[in-house]
C-alpha cells in the first residue's frame, strides 16, 4: 500500500471517529437523559411487593352466597406499601402541616415576615412572585402559636373557638377551619374526554377549593383533615366510650395507634399531600418533576395481593386457616369467638406493629383497623376488570346517588369477626363517612421494571 493510500484510509477513519464524537452535533440520535435516579431507594415505612400473579377473592367461604368474589388469577406491577397503617403520630404530621400553613398565610408576610422566603423577581420580570412558607423556620409550629409572653399568638385568635362555642379559661383551635385545598389530574375523566375538542385540560383537573362553583363538576369543597373523634361516641351509642374520643387521637399513649375517624376524601387527601411534601426535597436535589413519588390509596386487588404475602390461596395474610399460632396466641386483633375483645391483646385498637408481619414485611394486613382502598363498590364490577392491575374506580360528587359513594373496604377490623379478616374478604363503606374501625395505608407504584430492583 502506497503512503498516498495509507492517508487516505487514516483520513477517513478519523472523520468516522468524528462522527461518533459530535454525535447530536451531527444529526445523530442520541437521547435526552434525566438526571440520574435511583429507583431502588425504598421510602421510609414502606416495603417492596414485587410484582407477579395470584388467585384472588373467596377461596373458601361464601356466607351471602353473593358469589360476587369469585377465585380468578390477576397479574400485578410491583410497588411500595407502608409497612402499617397510617398512625397518629403520621396522620398528625398532615393536620399541623395544614394548620400551620393556614395560620402562616393569615399572619402574612406584613405580621411574620420571618415566615416566608424572600422571593426574587424572575428573569424581565420587575414584581416578585407571592412569598413561599419558610418551612424550616415554621418548624414543629411551637412559635408560631405562642406569644413571647407566654399563652397564644393572639393574632390568630381568630383560628381558636370563640364566643359561646369556647370554653372559659381554654384556648382551643377551632378544627372546623382546618382545610386543605388541592388540585389533582384525574386520569379517568382525562381518557373519557381525550378526544372531545370542546374539552380542555382543566376539565380534567379536580379542584378541593374554599369556594367551589357548582356549576362545574370538577370542582369540590376543601377537605377538612381533622379526624371525626365523634366516632367512638356515634358508631356505639350505648357504649363508655367518651375517653377515647377525647384522647384517641392527640394523647401520647396513642401516637403509634391507627388513625380512625378518616374518611376515603380525608385519606386521599392525605395521600396527595404526602407526595406534596416530597416536592421541595426533589428540588433541592435536583430530581425531575416525574421521580416524586405518587402516593395513593391501594387498590382492592392491589391489597388482596400484598396481603396474601406471594402465599396463592391463603385464607389469612399469616397462611392459615387458623387463628392462633403453635402457642396459642392469636395472630390479629378482631373480635373473638362470641364477643372476647380482649383474647387478642386489645378491646379497641392496638399498636400498628403488633403482631407477625406477613412475608411481605406487612403488619395487621387483617384486623385492628380495615383499611380504605381506592376502588369504587360494584357487586358486577368483576367480570369487567382486566387481568393485571384490575380496578374500578369513580369518585361521586356530592349530588350523586349514595350508591355512587361506595368504596371498598378490606382487611377486617377489631369489632369484625373472622370472617372479615379472610385475603378475599370485602365490604364497603361510603367516601364521606367515617368510622372507629376503619384506617388506611398508602401504596406507591414502582418506577421501573421488576428486574431492575436490588435490596
Amino acid at each position: 500500500m502506497s503512503r498516498k493510500s495509507i492517508y487516505v484510509v487514516f483520513m477517513g477513519m478519523a472523520l468516522l471517529a468524528g462522527c461518533k464524537a459530535t454525535g447530536a452535533g451531527e444529526g445523530e440520535l442520541t437521547g435526552h437523559y434525566n438526571v440520574k435516579f435511583d429507583n431502588t431507594k425504598i421510602p421510609t415505612g414502606m416495603t417492596y411487593i414485587p410484582g407477579g400473579r395470584a388467585t384472588l377473592g373467596l377461596s373458601d367461604e361464601d356466607l351471602n352466597f353473593t358469589q360476587s368474589n369469585p377465585p380468578r388469577m390477576k397479574s400485578f406491577k410491583a410497588f411500595f406499601m407502608d409497612e402499617t397503617e397510617i398512625s397518629n403520630a403520621e396522620y398528625r404530621q398532615f393536620v399541623n402541616w395544614v394548620r400551620d400553613s393556614i395560620a402562616v398565610t393569615s399572619l402574612g408576610a406584613g405580621k411574620a415576615p420571618e415566615y416566608f422566603l424572600k422571593p426574587r423577581p424572575a428573569k424581565g420580570e420587575t414584581a416578585a412572585p407571592n412569598p413561599n412558607i419558610n418551612w424550616a423556620k415554621v418548624g414543629n409550629g411551637s412559635a408560631l402559636w405562642s406569644s413571647s409572653k407566654g399563652g397564644h399568638n393572639k393574632d390568630l385568635s381568630e383560628l381558636y373557638y370563640t364566643g359561646e362555642d369556647a370554653i372559659p379559661g381554654r384556648a382551643e383551635i377551632d378544627v372546623r377551619k382546618l382545610k386543605y385545598a388541592y388540585n389533582y389530574l384525574n386520569l379517568d375523566l382525562a381518557a373519557e374526554g381525550r378526544k372531545d375538542p370542546s374539552k380542555s385540560r382543566r376539565d380534567f383537573i379536580e379542584i378541593y377549593t374554599d369556594f367551589p362553583n357548582k356549576e362545574k363538576s370538577n370542582e369540590f369543597p376543601s377537605i377538612n383533615v381533622y379526624p371525626d373523634t365523634m366516632v367512638w361516641k356515634v358508631d356505639y351509642s350505648y357504649s363508655q366510650n367518651d375517653p377515647m374520643v377525647r384522647s384517641y387521637f392527640n394523647h401520647p399513649s396513642y401516637d403509634n395507634y391507627p388513625v380512625v375517624g378518616v374518611s376515603w376524601e380525608q385519606a386521599r387527601a392525605f395521600s396527595v399531600w404526602r407526595g406534596r411534601l416530597y416536592e421541595r426535597t426533589a428540588a433541592m436535589k435536583k430530581l425531575p418533576s416525574t421521580a416524586v413519588p405518587e402516593y395513593r390509596l391501594p387498590t382492592e386487588a392491589e391489597f388482596e395481593y400484598a396481603a396474601r404475602g406471594g402465599r396463592n390461596l391463603a385464607k389469612y395474610p399469616w397462611g392459615g386457616p387458623y387463628m392462633r399460632t403453635a402457642k396459642g396466641q392469636m395472630q390479629a386483633n378482631f373480635k373473638v369467638g362470641r364477643g372476647n375483645y380482649l383474647d387478642d391483646g386489645g378491646l379497641y385498637t392496638v399498636n400498628v406493629k403488633s403482631y407477625l408481619p406477613n412475608d411481605y414485611g406487612l403488619y395487621n394486613m387483617a384486623g385492628n383497623v380495615a383499611e380504605w382502598t381506592e376502588t369504587a363498590y360494584s357487586s358486577s364490577s368483576v367480570s369487567m376488570l382486566a387481568d393485571f392491575n384490575p380496578n374500578y374506580t369513580y369518585n361521586a360528587k356530592a349530588g350523586d346517588s349514595k350508591y355512587l359513594k361506595r368504596k371498598v373496604v378490606k382487611g377486617g377490623s377489631w369489632k369484625d369477626i373472622g370472617f372479615f379478616l379472610q385475603n378475599g374478604a370485602a365490604t364497603y363503606e361510603y367516601q364521606d363517612q367515617s368510622r372507629s374501625y376503619i384506617g388506611f395505608r398508602c401504596v406507591y407504584s414502582y418506577p421501573g421494571a421488576e428486574l431492575s430492583y436490588k435490596k
